[in-house]
């Protein structure tokens, strides 16, 4: 399919096809631009792994300065940093706002609404979809292309449908039960497409924990640890499951443990069981621990382990009885991971369309008049907000973009400075369009 923008004075058809936030948000902008906006997605209701990953908690973005934001799309930032300058983090707090949604930054910067729920939100915004004219159609899967036209698998049969500019939107591969399930690649791929190998990200790790160990804790967490990997160190918590660990901690490091694992075929993975607690004091504690006392008690009362760490301790090897050897031990338990967990149970997804196959305005330079947004594109990032806010930020980007080639104009509330300014990212986004004050 070719497109090419007209010059007549009739409204536009945009296709939208994925109705997660990229798809969401792009439909918005463009409906606001003039466009008649289809949204087409395989699913029998949108937005359902945005509901999900906000049921315990909807976290949308993060209240870090610039310099650090960024940093946090890692290889990507480059590119990115002038899409997320024109949709920053103020702007989709004030976006949230105007759904009737207020947010607040909690104690870890982290940026929440007030309702604390993602489904509040949802229901606020596709209301405005619909006032806006938004259609959309659930339960179609996209097949590809027909000529000139779109084709689609939908419950009576196979559709066609020709349109005017195309916004893929479709997210990456993981939790592919909620309707990512990255089989768009093959679709672009024979279109001539290049397309980075979809990955796991933001993704637990597999452990050969011994049987006794896991039958006892699988499921049981690991509070207040910190993680160490060749030079990085992260602070936070995981869980241990029936094949590895889980969590916070264990995501913030998936990256690096994906890339070495895929060098070296296993990563070898540092916990420290009592981060606050330096090697020399808990040494001199356990020294001073009662003569003849039990190692089950010593590990509990000297070192403070719970039954879980005392139990992940013991995994790398009988234990050393001697108070410094044990301290060691405690502050830089050795485990080696011997791979991820699979796209289907992480958070997200590395890989997709390659930059180099993109313009500026995320127009994909073989195929004029299709645009790509959110998890389709090449770039990952750690949990904490960082992942929404890219996805809205492109989707908001891809339909600039759109509406750019079609010849109309960005609407005066969603035009963007592609450039930092200077503002408050507060307690109440005040200002649309601006970083925090404190921006690198």
């Amino acid at each position: 399919m070719t497109l090419s923008p007209r010059d007549d004075s009739r409204i536009r058809h945009v296709v939208i096809i994925g109705a997660g936030p990229a798809g969401l948000m792009a439909a918005q902008t463009l409906a606001g631009g003039g466009c008649r906006v289809s949204v087409y997605d395989r699913m029998p209701s949108p937005a359902r792994k945005f509901l999900i990953a906000g049921r315990g908690g909807l976290n949308l973005t993060h209240s870090e300065p610039r310099a650090p934001f960024l940093a946090r799309y890692g290889a990507a930032a480059d590119w990115l940093a002038p899409l997320l300058d024109a949709f920053p983090p103020a702007r989709l707090r004030a976006l949230a706002e105007e759904l009737g949604e207020p947010t607040f930054v909690g104690s870890s910067g982290r940026v929440f609404p007030k309702s604390f729920k993602a489904s509040p939100l949802l229901r606020a915004w596709l209301a405005r979809l619909d006032g806006l004219g938004v259609v959309l159609e659930s339960r179609h899967r996209w097949l590809g292309w027909s000529g000139g036209a779109l084709r689609f698998a939908a419950p009576e049969g196979e559709v066609e449908v020709v349109v005017d500019a195309v916004l893929l939107a479709l997210g990456g591969a993981s939790w592919p039960r909620l309707g990512s399930d990255g089989a768009w690649t093959d679709i672009l791929r024979g279109q001539g497409i290049e397309i980075a190998a979809l990955r796991p990200a933001n993704s637990g790790v597999r452990v050969g924990w011994s049987e006794t160990f896991r039958a006892r804790f699988a499921g049981a967490p690991l509070k207040r640890i910190a993680l160490n990997l060749g030079g990085m160190r992260v602070r936070g918590e995981a869980m241990v499951d029936g094949a590895g660990l889980e969590g916070g901690a264990v995501y913030a490091l998936s990256a690096a443990l994906r890339e070495a694992i895929a060098r070296d075929g296993s990563a070898r993975l540092h916990v420290d069981l009592r981060p606050d607690v330096t090697e020399e004091a808990l040494a001199a504690r356990l020294t001073a621990s009662r003569k003849g006392e039990s190692m089950a008690n010593r590990l509990r009362k000297a070192a403070g382990l719970l039954p879980v760490a005392a139990g992940l301790l013991r995994e790398a090897g009988p234990l050393p009885a001697e108070p410094a050897a044990l301290a060691a031990r405690i502050k830089a338990l050795p485990l080696a991971v011997t791979g991820m967990a699979g796209l289907e149970r992480a958070i997200s997804s590395a890989g997709g369309v390659t930059r180099a196959m993109l313009d500026d305005h995320l127009m994909l330079k073989p195929r004029p008049g299709v645009f790509v947004a959110g998890e389709m594109l090449d770039w990952e990032a750690p949990t904490g907000g960082y992942l929404l806010q890219a996805c809205f930020a492109t989707g908001h980007a891809a339909a600039c973009g759109t509406l750019a080639w079609l010849g109309l104009t960005v609407p005066e509330a969603w035009r963007g400075a592609w450039a930092c300014g200077e503002g408050a990212c507060g307690e109440r986004a005040e200002t649309a369009g601006k970083w925090s004050r404190d921006d690198g």
